[in-house]
């Protein structure tokens, strides 16, 4: 088994909003979508391909470039093929729907505010494998997209830089749904 599982039911940006709705008071007209890491990605993702439907996006030391990573590349690699080039013309997947980076490039949706905290000490950021600098590039040439990346020194990837800037996440979330 390849370990995806494409029809996983609570998926970001398909069935879990619905399981949310159906069992939270929400309104559905003011989400946001947050996540560390991978789910930083996934968030950054959902938010990215589905415009409209969250009006901000809060994410934590997210992998912003995955098919420009070591890691991404062995990742699409096991599930698009070994031959990137055609990742672009793989009729199921291909690297630019699934890469933040790429999808920001062609947004074409309502203003998207995003808030990203990076730690300057990450390992993973050292060795290549975040990339938001990359995010970052791609964002800027698209006035759809608002990004306020922040970086910190003395951080890295863990709980401790995640508690540290939460309350910030928050509050963003709040002055864009609220």
């Amino acid at each position: 088994s390849s370990g995806i599982n494409a029809e996983w039911p609570l998926r970001p940006g398909g069935e879990m909003p619905t399981v949310v709705q159906s069992n939270f008071n929400v309104n559905v007209g003011r989400s946001a979508i947050s996540g560390h890491s991978m789910g930083g990605h996934g968030a950054l993702i959902a938010a990215l391909r589905n415009p409209g439907k969250y009006k901000c996006c809060s994410v934590f030391a997210p992998i912003s470039n995955p098919s420009e990573c070591p890691w991404g590349t062995k990742a699409f690699s096991g599930y698009l093929g070994d031959n990137k080039s055609a990742w672009k013309n793989n009729p199921v997947y291909t690297s630019d729907q699934y890469d933040a980076t790429f999808t920001a490039k062609e947004y074409d949706g309502p203003k998207l505010e995003i808030l990203l905290d990076q730690g300057e000490d990450d390992p993973y950021l050292n060795d290549k494998q975040l990339l938001p600098e990359n995010f970052a590039n791609a964002c800027s040439g698209n006035k759809l997209i608002n990004l306020n990346f922040r970086m910190h020194p003395g951080y890295d990837h863990g709980y401790f830089f995640i508690m540290s800037f939460m309350e910030d996440h928050f509050n963003f979330m709040a002055k864009h749904i609220c």
